[in-house]
């Protein structure tokens, strides 16, 4: 959750200069895929951790009487609500150069 929550990333829609996304590949397309990726990831790693937070609060009891609200598991799910969407930690990233990539059709020759 701190890794997370350190981040810089936008919370809402941002226009990123293309130059720039494609910069250390010279390719738009490689860029975009490797950011995908990475945001495949990142969404994976949020979703396993949500999960987890979630599973604390977990009753596991078949009874229908026995479903309620519980507060910390709504604060838990918005929490989470509020981070940085996956897209935007991985376009941070990207910027920063912490993605590592390399060409594997150029290291074969």
């Amino acid at each position: 959750m701190t890794k997370f929550r350190s981040s810089n990333a936008a919370l809402s829609s941002k226009t990123y200069d293309r130059n720039e996304i494609e910069k250390s590949t010279d390719n738009i397309y490689e860029a975009i895929s490797i950011i995908a990726k990475r945001t495949a990831q990142i969404n994976l790693d949020m979703k396993s951790e949500l999960h987890e937070k979630l599973d604390e609060f977990a009753t596991h009891n078949d009874s229908l009487e026995e479903i309620f609200e519980n507060k910390e598991q709504i604060e838990v799910s918005k929490f989470y609500e509020r981070l940085p969407k996956p897209h935007a930690l991985a376009i941070e990233e990207w910027f920063n150069d912490k993605i590592y990539h390399r060409n594997t059709e150029e290291s074969a020759s």
